[in-house]
């Protein structure tokens, strides 16, 4: 078998892989865990008791993080007229209409998230085939398309994280950088969970939270005990 690096090895004996820890627990722990020279993402990964297969059973939408994600985040607006204004305004790196669009199809990909007005979804559908593997297709079920464009982008920047189950059932999402303190990790993470949990579609049957585990980048995964949440919405 490969040799574990010391560094990775001393990381992993902090944690008990056999435990299930409280959020506050686990957000420490990434600290304590933490190895690499630069400032780590963190995760959380919720695995739900869900089938994506069944749209009744799709888990999806948007939450703005108390804490924010600790990441530079590139806005792109497709809007016209006082909407593209108020785009820019708002802190938007990037706005334009039809100009936009033949740009981004020609290759232009220097952002991280897309807004658009409803006007404008016509001649952004075309773009469907780039933004959308890359999860970058504007939706309104996670208010990207809006004509609430200033707010938009003003969430955007302020950590606003999008979220999807996969087909595995599993929802990843960023919640911050390891250099965040303890409690803000711990804050994010809830809120994201809490969101997941008012969720819980009508037809998801037995327990909704399967598993919760948080980890950084390059840090082992720890396990968040479902059971501080269960209760709310279900029975345990």
């Amino acid at each position: 078998m490969p040799k574990v690096p010391k560094n990775r090895a001393k990381a992993e004996s902090v944690v008990d892989r056999s435990r299930k820890y409280t959020t506050s627990e686990a957000c420490a722990l990434v600290k304590q865990a933490k190895f690499a020279k630069f400032d780590e993402t963190v995760d959380l990964a919720v695995r739900l008791g869900v089938n994506p297969k069944h749209a009744d059973q799709m888990v999806r939408g948007a939450i703005v993080l108390p804490h924010g994600t600790g990441q530079s985040v590139r806005v792109l607006v497709f809007a016209k007229g006082d909407k593209e204004r108020e785009a820019r305004e708002a802190g938007a790196d990037f706005v334009g209409s039809d100009d936009m669009v033949a740009k981004v199809s020609e290759g232009f990909m220097d952002f991280d998230r897309v807004i658009a007005t409803p006007d404008m979804m016509g001649a952004v559908g075309k773009l469907g085939r780039i933004l959308g593997p890359r999860g970058l297709m504007p939706n309104p079920k996670v208010g990207t398309v809006t004509f609430d464009v200033g707010n938009a982008v003003r969430e955007a920047k302020g950590g606003k994280i999008e979220y999807r189950v996969e087909k595995a059932g599993i929802v990843h999402a960023r919640i911050g950088k390891v250099s965040f303190k303890e409690e803000a990790l711990a804050d994010n993470a809830a809120a994201l969970i809490n969101a997941l949990v008012r969720q819980k579609p009508s037809t998801a049957k037995g327990t909704y939270l399967r598993s919760i585990s948080v980890s950084s980048t390059m840090g082992p995964g720890i396990k968040i005990d479902p059971a501080q949440y269960i209760g709310r919405t279900e029975e345990a």
